[in-house]
């Protein structure tokens, strides 16, 4: 075998491979050179199509909502994470038990506070995860050139066995199931799911809900029965969940949830790209379109200014940090009406929290209500807090 000192160019193997430098070297492609893939590369970083990470929060870094609540089903603590439960009830923490080396800080954690060890035919628990249709075009789903998925996260659990991660689209009542295992009670494991193309049924290109992800806990026979739909398909009940171990069986158990990430493409353990870590403030930004938490503020911090209108009352315009999903349905307070004041030349407590006047995607016009207290009409106001713990917050989740 011969060696080419000349750009060390090496043929290996009698020719059949060739290669280019030696270990240190820096390979240099001249200005206007074209690079032509004709056959296949490999150990080349993975590209993804799409720039900020698909799923959202996935390091379960921002918890507007706090960082812990007992609860059975709703978005409770990290944002864009729901429960979704039957039965049971869990204790839902933003918890700093995290796998060592990633540099990641925090991770979803349910703790069972309510066994449920006699499942019920119908019941299911899960965690959830919603995505708009518009977010999802890359995947091609419904066309001839629909993408795999690939679904990669931490997990830790004290219950171990067979689990099921399922997604569903509801746009079309398609679904598709795969297995993983957790071989070792409470040790951080790592798991890559590979999901098919589906050359049937699109997404809709809008901000409706249209994929979710599940990470089921339970599953009653109604679930189970069937054959696990490892290939998209007609949702059907009894082969979404076949196998799952029942995670909520035990005030013992914990279930903890890191590193999620969504890639367009068929990747292993060793060729998925690396984990997107983003900015916090950018990260924020992104949950905020879904849900907006103003506070809490300190004591005689403002919410935000408005005029008394004919009722006494006070209209306080509040703009959105970002352009919400869509108008908000929802608005939430700490519940304690004179945790909230209306003030003009003075602070006059209010006598029920404040609620929804008119709200768009951009701001909110929230009313600050108080039956009687002698001011102007018309009359500039302020909305302001009286405790610590008083805060505003809007929802459009999906």
């Amino acid at each position: 075998m011969s060696t080419i000192e000349v750009n060390k160019i090496t043929p290996v193997s009698g020719g059949t491979a060739i290669q280019v430098g030696e270990s240190g070297d820096t390979i240099t492609v001249p200005s206007g050179a074209t690079i032509t893939n004709s056959g296949t590369a490999t150990n080349f970083t993975s590209y993804r199509p799409n720039v900020d990470p698909l799923f959202i929060n996935g390091d379960m870094a921002v918890a507007q909502r706090g960082t812990t609540k007992t609860s059975a089903s709703g978005y409770t603590t990290v944002d864009r994470i729901r429960n979704f439960l039957d039965d049971g009830v869990v204790t839902a923490s933003q918890s700093t038990d995290v796998p060592s080396g990633y540099s990641f800080s925090k991770s979803y954690k349910l703790d069972v506070t309510t066994a449920d060890s006699s499942v019920a035919n119908n019941h299911l628990a899960a965690i959830q995860y919603k995505f708009e249709g518009q977010d999802l075009q890359v995947f091609k789903k419904g066309t001839a050139n629909a993408e795999k998925y690939t679904l990669a996260f931490w997990v830790k659990s004290t219950k171990t066995g067979t689990f099921i991660c399922e997604l569903e689209d509801d746009d079309n009542s398609r679904a598709c199931s795969q297995a993983y295992t957790v071989s070792t009670t409470n040790t951080w494991e790592y798991k890559v799911l590979n999901f098919p193309a589906d050359t049937t049924g699109a997404f809709a290109a809008d901000n409706g809900e249209s994929l979710k992800i599940h990470w089921w806990l339970m599953a009653g026979t109604d679930y189970t029965s069937g054959t696990l739909a490892t290939t998209w398909a007609s949702t059907t009940a009894a082969n979404r969940c076949v196998g799952q171990v029942n995670a909520l069986d035990s005030t013992s158990n914990d279930f903890l949830l890191t590193g999620v990430q969504l890639e367009v493409g068929e990747y292993t353990s060793a060729t998925i790209p690396p984990f997107q870590h983003e900015s916090y403030g950018n990260n924020l930004a992104r949950c905020q379109r879904y849900y907006y938490k103003l506070g809490p503020l300190t004591q005689d911090e403002y919410f935000g200014s408005g005029n008394i209108d004919g009722s006494n009352d006070a209209q306080i315009f509040i703009p959105f940090p970002i352009k919400m999903r869509t108008g908000p349905s929802a608005i939430e307070t700490d519940g304690t009406a004179s945790h909230y004041v209306i003030r003009v030349t003075s602070d006059v407590a209010c006598d029920a929290v404040p609620v929804f006047s008119n709200t768009s995607e951009l701001n909110a016009m929230t009313t600050f209500k108080k039956s009687s207290h002698g001011k102007t009409n018309e009359a500039g106001a302020f909305g302001r807090s009286n405790n610590d713990d008083a805060y505003l917050a809007w929802s459009a989740e999906l």
